[in-house]
């Protein structure tokens, strides 16, 4: 029977040389994927196998539903309240007078 060390030595011998092996036959997977997509006049970009990245979707933008009388600031009712509102409604003033009809 053989011991855990043994088995662990031949698993890790075995990795280099499926790594080796794999390095070899690279090159010659490469010239055959190149040698195709020239037969077909392929690019990468037709692959679909771009950068992996993918552009974030812009949101949609809001009507605002709040404007400030004298400045003309507006706000959405999205997010953090901005200044000039929350200190209107910190000095009393309701929310709703602020309010685009």
């Amino acid at each position: 029977m053989t011991s855990y060390k043994e088995l662990s030595a031949k698993i890790a011998a075995l990795m280099q040389q499926a790594e080796a092996q794999r390095k070899a036959e690279i090159a010659g997977v490469v010239q055959q994927i190149r040698a195709q997509m020239l037969e077909y006049n392929l690019t990468v970009d037709d692959l679909g196998m771009g950068s992996g990245r993918k552009s974030a979707a812009k949101g949609s933008t809001v009507a605002p539903k709040y404007r400030h009388p004298v400045s003309g600031a507006t706000w959405s009712g999205r997010g953090k309240m901005p200044k000039w509102l929350a200190t209107e409604v910190a000095a009393g003033k309701d929310k709703g007078v602020f309010f685009i009809a």
